[in-house]
């Protein structure tokens, strides 16, 4: 039996979930903007899919809906949504509490820290090293050289690794 086309859609962009929610949480300021920016990115890869403009490689493909969404978002400067406070689930009980909050502590300082690159390095580095693509892949997904994108790369790495070592962002900095 023929999948749908729904079903060839889920079947190909669904293992690059993971992938698209990373990239979301680096671009959104919170949780439930890079949420929005995966429905966004899912919902404009969709309306391609079917206009029958489906990619040879999915995950560079999505990597590029979702930055240029992310993009337009910032452009566009969308306000936050404010959340009744009925509506926040209460947390679950941890086993340990203390290495929770400290796993969240260190998590906050390394994203507020990856926060402050300029946004070329940011999304370079990010795509680089935390969604895994190659610096071909990453170069095409932003439109530039692949030289400039290895530079940008190690430019963000190198004040990633001053400022954490350095300890110049922490919880009280302004985010940018």
């Amino acid at each position: 039996m023929a999948m749908t086309r729904g079903e060839e859609f889920l079947r190909a962009t669904l293992p690059a979930l993971d992938l698209v929610h990373n990239l979301a949480r680096r671009l959104a300021r919170d949780t439930t903007e890079a949420e929005d920016l995966v429905q966004e990115t899912y919902t404009r890869a969709w309306a391609a899919w079917v206009a029958g403009r489906a990619p040879l490689r999915v995950e560079p493909w999505l990597a590029t809906i979702c930055l240029n969404a992310g993009r337009d978002r910032a452009r566009r400067g969308r306000d936050r949504r404010e959340v009744p406070w009925d509506s926040v689930p209460e947390p679950a009980a941890q086993a340990s509490v203390e290495a929770e909050a400290i796993e969240h502590v260190q998590r906050e300082i390394v994203e507020r820290t990856l926060r402050s690159l300029p946004e070329e390095q940011r999304i370079a580095v990010t795509l680089m090293d935390l969604c895994g693509f190659t610096a071909a892949e990453t170069a095409a997904i932003v439109g530039a050289p692949r030289g400039t994108v290895l530079a940008r790369v190690h430019r963000g790495r190198k004040v990633l690794a001053r400022l954490i070592d350095r300890g110049e962002v922490t919880r009280d900095a302004p985010r940018p």
